[in-house]
């Protein structure tokens, strides 16, 4: 920093000190040596504009920030700071416009936006008042930081936009009801998810697999039951299921081994708390397409069940099928999958309140021996939240969406990634 920069940073300290204390005249005085000290500063006619704004002279300050845009046209900053002193003079078409350009020159300004939203308010026009002030809260990037003065002006904009997504569900609800009620019949689920993600409730999801994307494949969270009909055997074996899981708790609950388990070379991210833990523990049957003979021969009520379901069939690779064990208030953080050319299934089998399950934006809450069937490649979590363990059968099966062709070639390029990458 030169020195004639810290001399005029002096100077404006100097003055909103001297206004701190209530003396204009002294804040007027040394304003006028910093713009004789600069006079093509527009930092300074900027800074010089907001002081005499406190000063008590908007007119003047309009002019000072006048001065700043002239020598700067391109910098929104002072536009909304001209905004601002046209607020305090009542010209609510002049601070529109200065704001307006200044979101001409920076479309993702959220300051303007905010303001703007504000001014909108005050003029009674609640709908375009939320339309800005959305915009500014689609600008701010998470962790974006916020200067403090801005916090309420923050939180009145996101009120502002939930009542205005509120009352159009309202509306809409309205609008809608007599054409609900003639197709009362039909599922009406995907509607309502399509009308939740509009007005903010949900969000979306895409498929993010940790290994192969099979494009065009739509991203399902949870599939309908009705398009696996061998699911019917497989719960139908639940009980003979949970009879096998629960000699194994008995007897062989030192043979659950923690299901994350990186090495110290391996970043952990949202596995820290999670890694090498018994709170999230597994019994494999099938392991990466590796039959685990000890435990096969404690289940066979289980393998026969198994059987029913179109597993995925990948050498090295798959099947996979296992009992997952979660102990009692744990969570298992949000993370996805490895290939949206399979889906993933649960099982309940020991299931107590306060447990649940999320994919993308849709709950569903563990019903004894009721499958969920999922694209894990979609963000999902679990938790677990009460005094007893939760556990869980899992296993792969095939997107019913892939045709046969496209599963053998899958199973092939798999394979052949994982032997590519295993070979030295």
């Amino acid at each position: 920093m030169s020195a004639d920069e810290n001399t005029l940073r002096g100077l404006i300290a100097a003055a909103e000190a001297a206004i701190e204390r209530g003396n204009f005249a002294d804040a007027r005085k040394t304003l006028s040596d910093a713009l004789a000290a600069a006079p093509s500063n527009p930092e300074v006619f900027s800074a010089a504009g907001n002081l005499i704004l406190r000063c008590g002279d908007p007119p003047a300050a309009r002019a000072l920030m006048g001065q700043a845009i002239a020598l700067e046209p391109r910098n929104p900053r002072y536009r909304v700071n001209l905004a601002h002193i046209l607020r305090v003079m009542q010209e609510p078409a002049a601070e529109l416009q200065a704001l307006d350009e200044a979101l001409a020159l920076d479309p993702y300004y959220y300051v303007a936006n905010l303001q703007k939203g504000a001014l909108l308010e005050l003029q009674g026009k609640p709908k375009s008042a939320a339309g800005a002030y959305h915009a500014a809260l689609s600008s701010l990037r998470p962790g974006t930081p916020v200067p403090t003065v801005l916090q309420p002006v923050l939180e009145r904009a996101q009120r502002a936009v939930r009542a205005n997504f509120q009352a159009l569900e309202d509306y809409l609800q309205e609008r809608m009801k007599d054409v609900r009620a003639r197709h009362s019949g039909e599922a009406q689920d995907r509607i309502d998810d399509c009308l939740a993600i509009f007005v903010g409730r949900k969000r979306v999801y895409n498929q993010q697999p940790t290994m192969t994307h099979f494009p065009r494949l739509p991203a399902i969270s949870f599939f309908d039951r009705k398009d696996f009909p061998w699911i019917a055997d497989v719960e139908a074996a639940t009980q003979d299921i949970r009879g096998e899981l629960e000699s194994l708790l008995a007897t062989s609950l030192d043979d659950f081994s923690p299901y994350v388990n990186y090495g110290p070379e391996t970043p952990l991210n949202q596995w820290k708390d999670l890694n090498n833990s018994r709170r999230w523990s597994a019994l494999f049957l099938y392991q990466d397409g590796k039959r685990i003979e000890q435990n096969i021969a404690r289940c066979p009520l289980t393998v026969a069940a198994l059987a029913r379901a179109p597993l995925v069939d990948i050498p090295g690779r798959a099947p996979t099928a296992f009992f997952s064990r979660l102990e009692p208030k744990t969570r298992i953080p949000p993370h996805t999958g490895s290939s949206n050319t399979r889906l993933t299934v649960h099982i309940p089998l020991v299931i107590q309140p306060d447990c649940g399950f999320r994919v993308g934006s849709e709950v569903r809450v563990w019903e004894l021996g009721q499958a969920l069937i999922f694209d894990d490649t979609i963000e999902h979590e679990a938790w677990n939240e009460s005094d007893q363990p939760r556990v869980v059968m899992i296993f792969d099966i095939w997107n019913p969406l892939l045709s046969a062709a496209e599963r053998d070639l899958m199973s092939v390029a798999t394979a052949g990634i994982a032997e590519y990458f295993d070979a030295p």
